[in-house]
């Protein structure tokens, strides 16, 4: 009989995606890729102040880190979960606005449907973790 149960699993699971999310957000405040993720941001969105995709890299970054973080603390993992799922749709048109545009961005565009499944995965996986 297996000692695996399902609560060994999720928290595996919270593990690796905290590892993720928190790898995923510190890579926001490198110089080369803060530059190619603000040149990610599509022409609709790019805003002068406040709200220039820089500083949408940053707080984008800001949040990966506090949802990983999240993932690790029992009373705040729910939440974390929850706001890493809309977070993932809510950069989707980013790494759309990548993917049409490959000359630009290289292997950073990943194309859409596979961006898209990996997306739809990610938000899945994460689903499992805080159930």
């Amino acid at each position: 009989m297996s000692s695996v149960t399902f609560p060994g699993i999720q928290l595996a699971l919270r593990l690796v995606l905290a590892l993720l999310f928190v790898v995923a957000g510190t890579a926001h405040f490198l110089p080369g890729v803060q530059r190619t993720m603000a040149a990610m941001v599509p022409p609709r969105l790019r805003w002068s102040g406040f709200a220039n995709p820089r500083n949408l890299v940053i707080f984008t970054g800001l949040c990966e880190l506090a949802g990983g973080i999240g993932l690790l603390y029992p009373p705040t993992i729910m939440t974390s979960g929850v706001c890493l799922v809309v977070f993932l749709a809510l950069v989707f048109p980013a790494n759309a606005y990548a993917a049409r545009h490959p000359e630009r961005f290289g292997r950073v565009s990943i194309p859409l449907v596979p961006r898209l499944i990996g997306q739809l995965a990610l938000m899945v996986l994460i689903a499992l973790a805080i159930a």
